[in-house]
């Protein structure tokens, strides 16, 4: 479990009441109020995921799949893990921008009680809208009835009177659109989130390219585990190493220095980088073997 030392408890306090402001405007129930049949059951650990928005599929690189982010993440002690904004510049800095609030965790175990009714559950058709080449918006929720998870293909892409959707598509998608929108509302805080620190971190490695930049990127010495690692994808030179502990501190530490279009040179060859910290309730590259 990641801990994190000095989040204010006035600001916590505050952001709990802002995030139930925007919850009650629904149908959320307040927190400390019974739960629905279909609420999570009491979780056995405070890194048990409750439900996570992530995009997958679509027309994308392996190592953008891969290294692809849940949109996010909300777990049994509260914690509601969201990347945050980034530099609109190129190159832009090599560690992606995750960002912690903190919601009560009864009210975490309501909203994804509340996710069978919006459709995450076997059997709901979302229908294939006429877009291609699009990412797939899937769903993940844990509850008393068990973990489901629903994709719907081109969810915000899609038409509204798409031909290729029938009525009964269309209102699923309607519904689930509903939910994540409810779902969102909690990263609406005027509370400054908690930067995450990752417990593990994850480097997708592709051999190095020269590109035309005009300014030639800096090349830094590789500080972790033998490159290239394990093996991501079949047919393609994607590989996956994770550094924890001290070696991972020291890994964070050379990507908070480093761009997206760092050279980092191990073993006589120069390689390409990609990092992905790894959630909580991720251990190691087999997750993220899964987005491919």
């Amino acid at each position: 479990m990641t801990t994190f030392r000095g989040f204010p408890t006035a600001a916590a306090a505050a952001t709990l009441f802002l995030i139930s402001a925007c919850a009650n405007a629904g149908t959320s129930p307040v927190a400390g109020s019974a739960p629905s049949s279909s609420a999570p059951p009491a979780a056995g650990s405070a890194d048990d995921l409750l439900l996570r928005v992530e995009q997958v599929g679509g027309f994308v690189a392996p190592s953008m799949r891969s290294g692809r982010l849940p949109q996010i993440s909300i777990y049994a002690d509260g914690r509601v893990i969201t990347e945050g904004p980034v530099p609109a510049i190129y190159p832009g800095p090599a560690l992606p921008n995750l960002q912690v609030v903190m919601i009560d965790p009864e009210q975490a175990r309501a909203l994804a009680g509340k996710s069978a009714a919006a459709g995450v559950t076997e059997g709901t058709d979302f229908g294939q809208p006429g877009v291609a080449d699009v990412p797939s918006t899937q769903v993940t929720a844990v509850t008393a009835a068990g973990r489901h998870t629903v994709a719907a293909e081109a969810l915000n892409e899609a038409r509204a009177n798409d031909s290729a959707l029938t009525a009964a598509q269309q209102a699923a998608r309607t519904k689930l659109k509903a939910y994540l929108d409810d779902v969102n509302k909690i990263t609406l805080t005027k509370i400054a989130p908690v930067q995450y620190k990752p417990e593990i971190i994850a480097a997708i490695v592709t051999p190095y390219v020269a590109t035309d930049d005009a300014v030639r990127p800096e090349t830094i010495e590789w500080p972790g585990a033998a490159l290239p690692g394990e093996p991501l994808a079949e047919g393609a030179e994607l590989t996956c190493v994770t550094a924890t502990g001290e070696q991972g501190d020291t890994v964070l530490a050379a990507a908070a220095k480093a761009k997206t279009n760092t050279a980092w040179g191990y073993g006589g060859n120069t390689w390409s980088i990609r990092f992905r910290p790894l959630l909580p309730d991720e251990t190691g590259c087999a997750d993220l073997k899964a987005g491919q």
